[in-house]
């Protein structure tokens, strides 16, 4: 086994990549021509499982590339890659060597290209002068044509809140690929958001023990997540395509800040940005397909001709701050003209320019069966009566929602006894969160009003709550359908309506339902993911639940499913 000289190993990147102020920690890229072994050389019965402890992983697959991942556990360690297309190593198609960095945490991102497509592959890494050898990864490529696809989309995974049984199903599935929409970990402090009386004797707290704000603390918390179980199964066994959300930095990100930031206490957010990303590049990876700006995560992934998938960052390139309801409230209610005039400023974006363009031309030159946007915050109009929104927490909350309901319901069957003020009571709306692209009504209009006749899928996470809503333009026409998933692990609407009746969750969330126009199908406090598979007449969603994420002993069912075509 020949060791190549540093100008003969062209695809390793001797230095991080600055663009925009951005560091990320670069992909290591493989071509033919940077073949060390032809045949494997690694004696595995002179080797042990062992100093590889986030196990392995894969990203971003193509019909011709995939990236491999793993961390070893000491710097400057010769690292032997193996990528073959039997799990016994006998039909080896690529490999090489690399040297481990501290400067990179000692991760290994090898984005290997020039790969046939359709392929089921294996992979490893070894040390073998330290006789250490890693777990056997499984990948794939994709095809460049495909009848259908199966994708597994997750989000919202909070280690302290409790077990990960959601990515163990998912591992377990027949799932092709599985789509991450971002709040891969939490940056709160032990015993913050997540932790409660009811799963403290997992002994789950957060490592470190404070808000994560240095680039040692996010990788010590990118370690700890790695170090689950179940999330190392889910990333051995299936490829993952990835994209952030707010918690990868803090909490409701926007461009040039985060509500879980302060300056005055917690230093420079760019800094504390810079951090997050730098290592979220080095422990999730991404094929940096915009060659101009290396530091752009928004890109498109063709999967067989049949999805032009789109992952968008919603959270950091473009996004205004959020507008607060709370400061459209006086002294004789909302002020809802002011909150209306402030959402549809012109200036307001939450792609930004150079994104929205992007968008908008992958949209108009797709041929796809599917355009499916992969991005964070939920799409679909979510409007509620203001009477429910200032009722919230109180309580006859309940008593009102039922009338609420009632008026509803009786407005549908065109009931003539209705007066005025009681429509007034369901008619008078506003949009409740203002953090999703409620908050940004002009981008969202833009791109349906782009859409010049196709329609779109649209993937979402954020809310730790499973929806599935119909897309309308301003003119009420139909653009698409919004899939959004439960969260891995994180506490949904359950917590914020201070109980876990099964009645009570079960009434509020056919009020929703009844209440909000376009909403089919939302539900409000159980754990899993969905699967969504696609073929060249229909696209079937199915909402899979957990039973339990505090005991590791767990079903998981199908707690619902549609299929839009």
């Amino acid at each position: 086994m020949s060791t190549k000289n540093t100008t003969r190993r062209n695809f390793i990147q001797k230095t991080l990549l600055a663009s925009g102020g951005i560091i990320l920690a670069p992909n290591f890229i493989s071509c033919k021509k940077d073949d060390d072994l032809v045949a494997s050389e690694l004696d595995t019965n002179l080797l042990t499982i062992k100093n590889f402890h986030e196990g392995v992983a894969s990203f971003d697959p193509s019909s011709s590339s995939v990236i491999l991942w793993t961390r070893y556990a000491t710097a400057n360690a010769e690292i032997v890659w193996e990528l073959a297309t039997d799990a016994s190593f006998t039909s080896i198609l690529r490999s090489g060597k690399i040297t481990t960095e501290a400067s990179r945490d000692n991760t290994l991102a090898i984005e290997v290209t020039e790969l046939e497509e359709h392929l089921k592959l294996y992979y490893r890494f070894a040390s073998p002068i330290d006789s250490a050898i890693s777990v056997v990864g499984e990948t794939i490529t994709l095809p460049e044509k495909a009848s259908s696809i199966k994708l597994a989309v997750c989000s919202c995974s909070n280690y302290q809140a409790g077990l990960f049984n959601s990515y163990n199903a998912m591992a377990k599935s027949d799932a092709d690929i599985i789509i991450h929409l971002g709040d891969y970990f939490y940056e709160y402090e032990a015993g913050g958001y997540g932790s409660t009386a009811e799963n403290a004797f997992l002994n789950r707290q957060h490592e470190p023990a404070g808000e994560i704000i240095t680039l040692e603390d996010y990788r010590t918390r990118y370690k700890q997540y790695r170090s689950d179980i179940d999330l190392q199964l889910a990333h051995q066994k299936k490829p993952f395509i990835c994209i952030w959300d707010d918690h990868e930095i803090a909490n409701d990100t926007y461009k040039d800040g985060a509500e879980n930031h302060d300056d005055a206490t917690e230093g420079s957010f760019e800094l504390r940005k810079q951090n997050a990303l730098q290592s979220y590049s080095e422990f999730l990876p991404f094929s940096r397909v915009n060659k101009e700006n290396n530091s752009l995560i928004y890109r498109s992934i063709n999967i067989g001709n049949l999805v032009h998938m789109m992952m968008l960052d919603t959270r950091l390139i473009g996004r205004d701050k959020q507008l607060n309801i709370s400061n459209y409230f006086t002294a004789t209610g909302l002020n809802t003209e002011a909150l209306k005039s402030d959402l549809n400023a012109t200036t307001r974006t939450i792609l930004g320019s150079t994104q929205k363009e992007w968008l908008l031309s992958e949209l108009a030159g797709s041929s796809s069966k599917w355009q499916v946007l992969g991005q964070q915050v939920l799409m679909g109009q979510m409007y509620i009566p203001i009477a429910m929104l200032t009722a919230f927490g109180a309580d006859n909350f309940g008593e009102i929602l039922t009338e609420l309901v009632t008026i509803k319901t009786r407005m549908e069957n065109d009931d003539p006894s209705l007066t005025a003020e009681e429509k007034a009571k369901v008619l008078n709306t506003i949009p409740y969160n203002l953090d999703a692209w409620d908050g940004y009504p002009g981008d969202r209009e833009e791109i349906y009003q782009a859409l010049n006749g196709k329609k779109i899928i649209t993937f979402a996470g954020d809310t730790h709550n499973a929806w599935n809503n119909t897309l309308f333009d301003k003119n009420g026409t139909e653009v698409g359908v919004e899939l959004a998933t439960s969260s891995v692990s994180s506490p949904g609407f359950e917590t914020y309506l201070g109980t876990t009746d099964a009645a009570f969750i079960s009434g509020f969330e056919q009020a929703l339902t009844t209440l909000i126009d376009g909403l089919n199908y939302f539900d409000a406090s159980r754990r899993g993911y969905m699967m969504t598979t696609f073929n060249q007449t229909s696209v079937t969603s199915e909402w899979i639940y957990v039973d339990t994420i505090l005991s590791s002993s767990y079903t998981a069912t199908v707690g619902h499913s549609i299929t839009y075509s």
